[in-house]
């Protein structure tokens, strides 16, 4: 990373937030660098932004070239602009977040990134720079928009049991939610399809498998909803 040498000794950086889901754990996509400053320590995909690029370019050049995710939609969350947050100089950083299935995409650690590697939310005590904030601001933002989008669906394979969509929202809500309620709800908004075919290899009753149904889908994440149970 590099200022420009003018009076202010200031830059522009942005952070990348990608949520993804693995069975009954919301996890964290980190890097762990290997320049100073916080050699070592893990951190969110970020970096400084060209004075040439927009925001948005940035944050999605920065993410493929630190850890080989491309075509990623990347949703702008927050700026961060404390005076001292950074110890090479003023930087304000501008937060996107995504959420993945963590299964969809192969990792590859580059440039100033010794690793990349999928976290488990809760398990993260610290980060480098100012992150651990960053992750949580993220984190209460993907609480409060799956309850009023459909977007926390994006974390799930193409098929999957109500009882994997349960699991999906009761983690990312940090709460236990009515069987019966749950399945309720989410019939009666109308965006699920069946895929007229059973789980396959498990050791229980094998369950309905369903699936979006990609225009009503994206016309209530278009439109939006109430998720309260």
């Amino acid at each position: 990373m590099s200022f420009q040498n003018d009076i202010y000794k200031s830059g522009v950086s942005v952070d990348n937030i990608i949520f993804g889901f693995d069975k009954d754990h919301l996890k964290i996509l980190l890097i762990k660098r290997k320049e100073y400053p916080f050699a070592g320590m893990w951190a969110l995909p970020g970096d400084m932004v060209k004075p040439d690029e927009d925001l948005r370019h940035s944050a999605k050049r920065v993410l493929e070239q630190l850890t080989g995710l491309s075509n990623i939609y990347l949703e702008q969350v927050f700026t961060f602009g404390k005076v001292d947050r950074h110890p090479k100089g003023r930087v304000i950083t501008v937060a996107y977040y995504s959420l993945v299935n963590v299964n969809e995409f192969d990792l590859r650690a580059a440039s100033f990134a010794e690793k990349v590697e999928w976290k488990e939310v809760r398990s993260i005590e610290s980060l480098a720079f100012d992150h651990f904030k960053i992750m949580h601001v993220c984190l209460e933002k993907l609480q409060r928009d799956v309850r009023f989008r459909p977007i926390g669906f994006e974390l799930l394979p193409k098929a999957f049991t109500l009882t994997e969509l349960q699991q999906l929202y009761e983690t990312v809500l940090e709460k236990e939610l009515d069987k019966r309620n749950f399945r309720k709800k989410i019939l009666s908004m109308n965006i699920l399809k069946t895929e007229n075919e059973l789980q396959k290899n498990v050791a229980h009753r094998p369950a309905k498998l369903y699936a979006f149904d990609d225009e009503k889908y994206e016309f209530a994440k278009k439109r939006g909803f109430i998720f309260e149970l």
